[in-house]
């Protein structure tokens, strides 16, 4: 199975993920001011499910903020929010 790769495309305001060249998925976001990143929606093409594409946007997004040090998340979509709750040492990236 090939690696999935993982980039920041900000002038999409998107982290995305290819696999074998093919955008697989992706998790959009807004920014508000300087200080909040709001996740607002995370897809996966149908022909990628299953294969940690998800995960691998929501890790990666999620180690690029913590990373940066000056946002805090908020997760208005489910899949990030899920994925934070199933991962809670990200929780304290989330805003309180």
């Amino acid at each position: 199975m090939s690696q999935v790769e993982t980039t920041h495309n900000p002038e999409k305001s998107r982290y995305e993920a290819h696999l074998d060249g093919e955008l697989a998925g992706f998790a959009e976001y807004t920014l508000r001011g300087d200080h909040l990143i709001v996740f607002t929606h995370t897809e996966v093409d149908d022909q990628f499910e299953g294969k940690g594409v998800g995960s691998a946007i929501a890790r990666f997004a999620l180690d690029d903020v913590r990373r940066d040090g000056t946002r805090s998340v908020l997760p208005r979509c489910p899949f990030i929010r899920g994925w934070i709750e199933k991962h809670p040492e990200y929780a304290d990236l989330v805003r309180a």
